[in-house]
């Protein structure tokens, strides 16, 4: 324990060094600075956050420790108000963590017929009884989609609640598909709520499932199955139950590679792609597979306290500082995994989401050197949330134990994985065509001569992705913001390239590390962009509303 604090302690320290030599690097911006963020302030922390000594930022790990203690230290550093209890930066978040044994068998059988299925190269599977032990052995059933809609006059629970309760359900990812007659089914293109695995495995624990099998495809989940079995092979984490809480849960929440998937219908008498037709209809029935599956799943436990890191900058206006624009990048990553073909079991996280850290840091520092006068006249409560990586942990406690009211919360404005291409003439503020924050980014992009862009990417769901989705279910208008994709000096199919390369080889892998050979100019346009949104907000006479017939509207009436 001593040798851990001693690490702390002496890596602290260099953070603060760190921080410093970016500050006096930097010189005060005035209001009318259009560049108030700086490159060095960027770099700083993201080395910081990033570097192997802080062991990739896991949830509830020394690493993570560190990095929330990195961050309070520079909001307090600015002059920032502590907004957790007696003034603190931390805001606790009661996790339990689990961790599947990699050795862990599913067998599946029909009759004295068997498949056996290895843990990583066919499925990854993680409990959510919070338990160190899941022992089942369960019938399984394919119910398509998974998903009741009823405002898409869809269903594919169809029958009686017994034919769920205790079995193992079997389901496809993303939405059904948008046919020639019905162009908008389901969002159309792009991925709604429903077509989340987080929807999917709360939907099936409604029914009484005691677990879920999702089917992986590549093309389905908008990622490749390395990132699945890096996101779920090491500690996974919940929110902590309290005793008497009655939320059902699931045994098993697990993915399947699409080879693995066929074997299993194979085995079951069934065509995997037959399955995968008859579900893209309404009049699809669940069907029996006549399968049995056993797991004996063993975990290892933890439960901790990985804080929510959170600082108020007060507004200047008396009759608009107890109203807050709320900046969010979450603080945490995948900690130590599995290893790379290099041997790398640090996943660095620096993109993701180092990046957003150093950025909303750089937007708190420009503010707090503006003059008094000069500032905002809505408070900013700036927010580093934990377990983003775990299912938006982190901001899910927070939407439900919030500092400030949430009525009396202007907007969010989320960071995650920032530009490190360079300049781009557009951006991408996911979120904004819900709400009047529309038009406040259209009037951003006007004075900069940049595009506003539509997702570029709807159908991987990006929007029910990150911070900003707790905050738009509990009625705060929100937005996530990204770079477009026409990088200054380089075509469009450069950019798309570009982020092909990162999805495929770096997201959610070890090799997501800093480099010098980053263009910072992009990084530092995006954040640019998004302390002018918030600046804006804060300064505008009414609260932004979402749109009357928008999905979120009816939960920023209620709160």
């Amino acid at each position: 324990m001593r040798r851990q604090e001693s690490l702390i302690t002496g890596w602290l320290i260099l953070a603060l060094s760190f921080g410093a030599l970016a500050q006096r690097r930097q010189s005060a911006p005035s209001a009318m600075n259009i560049s108030p963020i700086s490159i060095n302030t960027l770099r700083a922390h993201i080395k910081f956050l990033s570097d192997d000594q802080l062991e990739g930022r896991g949830t509830g790990a020394p690493g993570g420790e560190l990095a929330t203690k990195y961050i309070a230290a520079q909001l307090e550093a600015l002059g920032l108000k502590g907004a957790g209890e007696n003034g603190s930066y931390f805001q606790p978040v009661s996790l339990v963590g689990v961790k599947a044994d990699p050795n862990t068998v599913l067998s599946v059988s029909s009759g004295d017929k068997r498949e056996t299925f290895k843990f990583a190269d066919d499925y990854v599977a993680f409990t959510g009884a919070q338990a160190a032990e899941a022992d089942v052995n369960a019938e399984l059933v394919f119910v398509g989609y998974g998903i009741d809609a009823p405002e898409q006059k869809w269903n594919d629970y169809k029958g009686s609640a017994s034919d769920y309760r205790g079995k193992i359900l079997v389901m496809l990812v993303n939405d059904p598909p948008a046919t020639p007659a019905e162009p908008n089914l389901f969002g159309g293109r792009a991925l709604t709520y429903y077509g989340r695995w987080t929807y999917k495995y709360e939907e099936a624990a409604r029914r009484g499932a005691v677990g879920v099998i999702l089917l992986h495809t590549d093309e389905s989940a908008g990622y490749p199955w390395s990132v699945v079995r890096t996101s779920n092979g090491s500690w996974r984490f919940d929110i902590a139950r309290e005793v008497n809480d009655k939320t059902p849960f699931l045994k098993i929440r697990s993915w399947m590679t699409d080879a693995a998937a066929h074997r299993m219908m194979q085995l079951a008498g069934q065509n995997l792609e037959d399955l995968r037709r008859r579900a893209a209809s309404r009049d699809f029935q669940p069907v029996k597979l006549n399968l049995t599956a056993s797991i004996n799943l063993k975990s290892e436990v933890k439960r901790v306290k990985a804080p929510n890191v959170v600082g108020i900058l007060p507004g200047r206006d008396p009759k608009l500082r107890d109203e807050y624009v709320v900046f969010s990048a979450h603080w945490d990553h995948l900690g130590i995994g599995e290893p790379d073909k290099r041997g790398d079991r640090i996943y660095n996280g620096a993109v993701d989401n180092a990046s957003g850290d150093a950025s909303i840091i750089a937007i708190a520092e420009a503010l707090t050197k503006l003059p008094e006068s000069e500032r905002p006249r809505r408070s900013i409560l700036f927010l580093f949330p934990t377990a983003e990586e775990q299912g938006l942990l982190g901001a899910e406690w927070y939407s439900k134990h919030p500092l400030v009211p949430l009525k009396k919360t202007a907007a969010n404005i989320n960071l995650d994985s920032m530009n490190v291409l360079g300049p781009t003439s557009d951006f991408v503020p996911l979120g904004a065509e819900r709400s009047t924050l529309k038009a406040v980014v259209e009037e951003i992009a006007k004075e900069r001569g940049m595009t506003v862009t539509p997702d570029p990417r709807p159908e991987q769901g990006s929007f029910y992705r990150s911070d900003h989705f707790p905050f738009a279910k509990v009625g705060v208008p929100s937005i996530s913001l990204k770079e477009g994709s026409s990088y200054v000096g380089h075509t469009k199919e450069w950019g798309e390239q570009q982020f092909k390369a990162y999805n495929t080889a770096h997201y959610h892998q070890p090799s997501d590390e800093y480099s010098d050979s980053w263009n910072f100019e992009g990084m530092a346009q995006e954040a640019e962009i998004a302390l002018a949104i918030g600046r804006r907000v804060a300064d505008m006479q009414e609260m932004p509303r979402f749109n009357p017939n928008d999905e979120f509207a009816k939960a920023q009436q209620n709160r």
